[in-house]
């Protein structure tokens, strides 16, 4: 009887196919096992038959039950690349190993493998971490399958191990350095706001094509275009140190009552920031003032900057703010000490001198020159101390201060010496106000027990034309006669020795 040829081809390729299978699995570029799960289904089975419902559950009261599945998983074959992988020389060095590659953390994953087989899943993935057998750890991505023909017993499971260790470092790497930008952000020392300017340039973008060439014409006749440009910027994240110098208890409260924060002396700034912008000026710093949440004025130096990679849109922008709030303060207490008197809190004699000098050439004349020299201060310091002294001083200072308003000033311009400016007043406005200080002494002699504030006053007016140092010497000649006239009426003191102040 001759041989079939047809079923010989057949029974020739059926064993090319399985030998070109092996040759495949052999040489794969991925680490593959070929592994007999049989003893675990029986072992689902078991457990099936004992009331078991819920393996995650199951698990949890017994985290053992994890390790005694893993042993009832065998290893049929592995290939040449996971020899490579796991650092073993054969495959008996490998599976005397296992207790090695398969530890710590792969247990923990392995669970996730065993519910997706417990749910009827014939597939599993999962994200685990094995070791070599030196100890290296490696990050695998696992995918099991129950090869056809075997979906009964589970006796031969394919599943292929890619090695992610180095894809894991970068997202590791990544992560941390997100982590380090964040915390870089929310704990700066300073004010930070991550903003979104796309729908102010939008804005700017469409009055440029209407064919406004200057923005800050276009603002003045236009005030409330920088009302809409800051109605639409949006806010996109602040840090910590904003909540704190905004006395804002969370963020989402700061960003609910941004109206609070950015109002009134704010908007003269923005408008010059949108300029700027208009200039295209992508970075810019500043001073401005903000509020905080409780009303209080924070004067911060700004720096804005659209981020790199956003300059087309704006869309990304980071604004920092640091406080000077102290320094403003103090910036303005030394203005102030600069032009006041710190025991009268009256304009000391440099701001005098600089203003006869500005009045002299811009008026508005007339001019009227006050000079009030305090009378007794001498005798009150040698006989009741230089605290007493002092503080007749400072009375002095609250009768000119509630005497004039500006563009009037009082200016204590020596020991117990006193002037007053009063432009735009002629020599009837100068009596009226020298009655209205007689007026307020009194007062403050009847508010105020033991010495009597008592002045020498002499006044005169410069008119356009004639020269106000002129006028100055006049006053003070004046002021000396109601001195001298002063201290002519004034009783010896107990040491036979008139006054002299």
């Amino acid at each position: 009887m001759s041989e079939n040829p047809l079923s010989t081809n057949m029974t020739r390729a059926g064993t090319v196919a399985a030998s070109d299978d092996a040759e495949m699995f052999e040489l794969a570029p991925v680490s593959l096992w070929l592994e007999d799960y049989s003893d675990l289904r029986a072992l689902f089975a078991r457990w099936r038959e004992e009331g078991v419902t819920d393996l995650r559950e199951f698990f949890r009261e017994d985290s053992s039950r994890v390790a005694q599945c893993s042993v009832c998983i065998r290893v049929v074959k592995v290939n040449r690349k996971t020899l490579t992988l796991f650092e073993a020389e054969n495959v008996e060095q490998l599976i005397g190993g296992l207790d090695r590659v398969f530890r710590d953390d792969m247990l923990k994953e392995h669970l996730e493998e065993l519910i997706q087989l417990w749910s009827g899943q014939l597939q599993f993935l999962s994200q685990t971490v094995n070791y070599t057998l030196s100890g290296r750890r490696l990050d695998v991505l696992l995918r099991g399958t129950v090869l056809p023909g075997h979906e009964q017993n589970w006796d031969r499971v394919l599943v292929a191990v890619e090695d992610i260790t180095e894809l894991e470092r970068a997202r590791h790497r990544v992560a941390v350095g997100a982590q380090y930008a964040r915390g870089l952000f929310e704990h700066s020392p300073v004010s930070l706001w991550v903003e979104d300017f796309s729908s102010v340039k939008t804005l700017i973008d469409e009055i440029r094509a209407q064919g406004i060439s200057d923005l800050r014409v276009f603002t003045d006749v236009h005030p409330e275009f920088v009302e809409r440009c800051m109605e639409e910027i949006h806010v996109i994240d602040v840090n910590q140190h904003t909540l704190q110098m905004f006395c804002a208890p969370d963020k989402k409260t700061l960003l609910s009552r941004l109206r609070d924060v950015f109002r009134d002396d704010m908007r003269p700034h923005f408008r010059e920031q949108l300029i700027d912008l208009w200039d295209n000026k992508l970075f810019q710093q500043r001073e401005v003032i903000n509020y905080s949440l409780e009303g209080n004025v924070v004067n911060v130096h700004l720096q804005f900057s659209v981020l790199p990679g956003h300059e087309q849109n704006w869309d990304l922008v980071l604004v920092a703010l640091t406080d000077i709030t102290a320094r403003k303060k103090a910036e303005a207490y030394l203005e102030f000490l600069g032009k006041h008197d710190v025991l009268t809190k009256l304009r000391n004699r440099s701001f005098y001198i600089d203003e006869l000098n500005r009045l002299e050439r811009k008026g508005p004349f007339p001019v009227t020159v006050i000079i009030a020299d305090l009378n007794g201060l001498k005798s009150i310091n040698d006989q009741l101390g230089h605290a007493s002294g002092d503080a007749i001083l400072r009375r002095a200072g609250e009768v000119f201060a509630k005497a004039v308003e500006a563009p009037q000033y009082a200016a204590r311009i020596g020991g117990d010496e006193f002037a007053l400016l009063l432009p735009g007043v002629d020599e009837r406005g100068g009596a009226a106000m020298v009655e209205s200080i007689r007026h307020l002494i009194d007062m403050n002699n009847q508010f105020y027990p033991g010495a009597q504030l008592s002045f020498s006053i002499g006044v005169a007016t410069c008119h356009r034309g004639e020269r106000l140092e002129a006028t100055v010497q006049h006053a003070d000649l004046l002021m000396y006669e109601e001195k001298r006239a002063f201290y002519a009426n004034t009783p010896e003191d107990r040491r036979g020795n008139k006054h002299v102040d």
